[in-house]
């Protein structure tokens, strides 16, 4: 019988090449953008809004860490489980810098919502901006702001038709784990 996914955890189990303990230091400055989010984080307050308008929270955890040399940065998403309390990964981003747009690629893949969206990220001002297209094709933007070495917000916007102007549709305030100091 195979070992089981906690028993490989366990183990310390890990893809060979993946983790990096470090961005890849010929382009440090350009990998900073995200390589700032290396590290464990609690999502303290996560609305998302309804179909029925109205707005439902919860609570959950990010990690971010290096991979490939350090020239990417991947994340894990997690809620939490509202009866146990404990994460319930909801879906992971690969994000990397490409010099040819001076721009980050971002893709992010949640099986658990059957969605898988690749953005392009640049920072706009004090803001990261990923812009994308859901699934109807309407254009899409996630920014992070408000970002601090302890903190950051993020929401999720949706341009609306009618008025040319943006709706948020999910917001996260996001706080770094107290014993990280990464």
């Amino acid at each position: 019988m195979g070992e089981t996914q906690s028993e490989s955890a366990r183990d310390g189990w890990r893809i060979e090449g993946l983790p990096a303990d470090r961005p890849f230091p010929e382009d440090a400055d350009k990998l900073s953008l995200f390589g700032q989010f290396v590290g464990d984080w609690d999502i303290v307050e996560w609305r998302n809004l309804e179909p029925d308008g109205r707005w439902s929270t919860g609570a959950g955890e990010l990690h971010w860490r290096w991979i490939l040399e350090g020239r990417a940065v991947q994340d894990v998403w997690s809620t939490s489980d509202r009866a146990s309390g404990r994460p319930v990964p909801l879906g992971t981003t690969l994000r990397f810098y490409d010099p040819k747009i001076d721009a980050w690629h971002s893709i992010w893949v949640s099986p658990v919502n059957h969605v898988a969206r690749s953005f392009v990220a640049r920072k706009v001002g004090p803001e990261i901006v990923l812009e994308s297209k859901n699934a109807r094709g309407i254009p899409i933007r996630w920014i992070f702001s408000e970002i601090t070495h302890d903190s950051f917000r993020w929401r999720a916007e949706e341009q609306q038709a009618s008025t040319s102007g943006w709706l948020m549709n999910e917001e996260m305030r996001i706080r770094r784990k107290p014993m990280d100091r990464s």
